[in-house]
């Protein structure tokens, strides 16, 4: 499906992003980014952060389709050093699929390293001890939130099913649909919108309620929610080939498809009563642009256009609306990502996931078949 045309335009943006990454890498080193300022300066957070594998990602990515040492050489500690937060601290949560994904699985399936191999494999074990086998889900917090669990888990689920397979042992897997039989009854409702987070009984299972969390109220539809329902039972749907799942992915991508804007860039919640004014979430596009690519993949071919045309209008506007290609002083990629409105925190700025992910649909845009989530 990808044209002459597109294909040109892909290697220019490429061309641009590894001038950026490269500018990036001299700038961030091996500092733990989330949010950049108003500067254009990330932050540096501790690598128990959710965020810390979400940067050494992209370093993976990038050096594995141009091989760049530089690249490998700063992205080579990363596992390690998260698994040490891991082992020494109580401080890491359901969100060590996004910290071991991009750094030891994608570190092991490039180098073959097997320490890497290791980490992941202790990371799905300890992802899996958070299992709530009477709700049948899988805890997001720690603290007292025993009974909390959010949508953004969806993407997490990969590095369970990659450990099934990686060790041949199914218990992993059962988890992980176990968790996305959650989502499909209590998180994506009929119309393809999505709650955040879901409080449950931990005693007995039962939901008590929906918690609107990042987004605009428990009944409202956070975009990058719906991104990570989208995407996350994309690969559910991948891993098990439960149509079930490839239902409810669908359902979630027409439901974000139909409420974007004309520019394809949502706002960071599709139910605010008037958007006029309401920031945007670059983030939640990047994500359901990635997500949308793999859809395309799953679908019959007569299907699979919709997807991917709508992934490339999607990175196209953030192509040319949000890049920074411009701005060699600002260390983000996109700008206009929104993290947490409700709290006023991290809003219309870079955040490294929504980088991340732009990066990932550009690789894939450009034929990269590696399958990290």
């Amino acid at each position: 499906m990808v044209t002459e045309t597109n294909t040109t335009y892909f290697t220019e943006v490429w061309s641009k992003l590894e001038e950026k990454v490269d500018r990036m890498a001299s700038q961030l080193g091996d500092r733990c980014p989330h949010a950049a300022g108003a500067d254009g300066k990330y932050d540096d957070n501790p690598a128990g952060w959710w965020t810390s594998g979400f940067w050494p990602g992209i370093l993976w990515l990038m050096y594995d389709i141009n091989g760049k040492a530089h690249l490998r050489e700063l992205a080579w500690k990363w596992d390690e050093t998260i698994e040490a937060v891991m082992n020494t601290s109580l401080k890491l949560d359901h969100d060590v699929g996004f910290q071991f994904l991009n750094t030891a699985v994608m570190k092991y399936w490039i180098t073959g390293d097997k320490e890497a191999q290791r980490r992941g494999i202790a990371a799905a074990n300890y992802l899996a001890g958070r299992f709530n086998p009477v709700g049948n889900y899988i805890r997001a917090w720690n603290d007292n939130l025993s009974g909390w669990a959010i949508v953004d888990c969806s993407m997490n689920l990969s590095l369970l099913f990659w450990a099934s397979e990686e060790t041949k042992d199914p218990r992993y897997k059962h988890i992980a649909m176990k968790h996305a039989d959650t989502v499909l009854q209590c998180f994506i409702r009929p119309d393809g919108s999505c709650n955040h987070i879901v409080n449950f009984n931990p005693e007995t299972g039962e939901m008590v309620e929906s918690i609107g969390g990042q987004g605009y109220g428990p009944e409202s539809a956070w975009s990058r929610g719906q991104s990570w329902a989208l995407y996350g039972m994309a690969n559910t749907y991948r891993y098990t080939k439960d149509i079930r799942y490839l239902d409810a992915s669908k359902r979630v991508a027409h439901y974000f498809l139909a409420s974007l804007p004309e520019d394809h860039v949502p706002y960071w919640d599709f139910r605010v009563p008037n958007q006029e004014g309401e920031p945007r979430d670059t983030s939640a596009a990047a994500i359901a642009a990635s997500g949308l690519l793999e859809l395309a993949e799953l679908v019959p071919q007569e299907e699979s256009s919709l997807y991917y045309r709508s992934a490339c209008r999607i990175h196209e506007a953030l192509t040319e609306q949000y890049g920074t290609w411009d701005m060699p002083d600002h260390e983000g990629i996109l700008l206009g990502g929104t993290s947490h409105k409700p709290a006023n925190a991290n809003v219309n700025v870079s955040l490294i996931y929504g980088d991340y992910y732009y990066v990932e649909a550009l690789a894939k845009l450009k034929g990269w078949k590696r399958k990290v989530y």
